[in-house]
């Protein structure tokens, strides 16, 4: 532990900054779980309402320095390329179902 005022400070503020990093690290996590498993669903606006979280999570993260903004926009591009696929394979899926 340290032995100067100054320092006590920064191992507090420190130690609140790393657990608000964590839980705003955890919640992207979950919501990325989220935005996965409505893909694998049939509902389409719910898998646009779970992508809509996980950007907003995303940019309030990058803009408070929790992630990088390059990190960010890739992880929102990279998500948003999985949507676009899964819809392109569904639509070819449903006209042969149709038969």
């Amino acid at each position: 532990m340290p032995n100067i005022k100054s320092a006590m400070k920064r191992v507090k503020t420190a130690e609140k900054a790393h657990r608000r990093n964590m839980q705003a690290k955890a919640e992207i996590k979950t919501l990325r779980k989220k935005v996965v498993g409505a893909v694998a669903g049939t509902d389409e606006a719910a898998t646009q309402a779970a992508y809509s979280r996980f950007c907003s999570a995303l940019d309030k993260a990058a803009k408070h320095g929790i992630i990088p903004k390059n990190t960010a926009i890739r992880r929102k591009g990279r998500m948003g390329a999985m949507i676009r696929k899964a819809a392109a394979a569904k639509a070819e899926a449903a006209p042969a179902e149709a038969k």
